[in-house]
């Protein structure tokens, strides 16, 4: 009587040609991204200088994406991060935290090189864009109104007020800053921008409050 075949051992998966993916590749993507804009602009950026300074080839990077914005993307995600705005009960302090945030990470990258030629490239590649919007501004849009909802629930800020403007206003600066590089990415900025709008949105009551600590002497 023949014998049953002994089961095969499972196939490790592969890449096309029999080629693992290699797991430093991301990490070194950005590195390179990021080495290439301290000395050069977004426009002189190709996949070829990428994947020298990465030291890994065209072919290894289209597997892992498909377009050089697709690599930028992925850069500015890595360098940003999608750190979420704080929700502690201080709408002040959380919204300062957030923005902060975002501040030091455009202050101590040359990402914002990238930006506007990015986003240019990004309305030809739909799908890029939309993983922008949603892995990037979305994510971190999403923890900032979650904050503000709260705080017109403790009566912090003035029910009724234009959410989505809201929060326009509050990424306006930085964002109008690391475009045209006009003025400073300070380390107040993100203090005096969430002051200059929750003096148009607070409710009476957190302004008094608001007030009578900064007026408080330190302890």
């Amino acid at each position: 009587m023949p014998q049953p075949e002994p089961h095969a051992a499972p196939r490790t998966r592969s890449l096309p040609h029999g080629r693992p993916r290699d797991a430093t590749i991301d990490a070194r993507a950005t590195e390179a991204v990021i080495g290439l804009l301290e000395t050069g602009q977004y426009r002189s950026l190709t996949m070829e200088n990428v994947a020298a300074a990465a030291g890994t080839s065209k072919p290894a990077l289209r597997r892992r994406w498909k377009s050089l914005p697709g690599i930028v993307v992925h850069t500015l995600i890595s360098v940003l991060g999608t750190t979420p705005t704080p929700d502690t009960g201080c709408v002040h302090c959380d919204l300062v935290s957030g923005i902060s945030n975002i501040a030091d990470g455009f202050g101590n990258s040359p990402i914002t090189r990238a930006l506007p030629g990015l986003l240019a490239d990004l309305e030809a590649d739909p799908e890029l864009r939309e993983l922008f919007l949603r892995e990037y501004f979305e994510a971190r849009r999403a923890t900032s109104r979650t904050v503000l909802e709260h705080a017109i629930e403790r009566g912090d800020l003035r029910a009724g007020l234009d959410m989505e403007l809201t929060l326009d206003l509050l990424a306006a600066p930085l964002y109008y800053r690391a475009f045209f590089g006009h003025q400073p990415i300070d380390a107040k900025l993100a203090e005096r921008t969430v002051l200059s709008v929750l003096t148009g949105i607070a409710d009476p009551s957190w302004r008094e409050r608001h007030h009578s600590e900064q007026d408080r002497p330190p302890s």
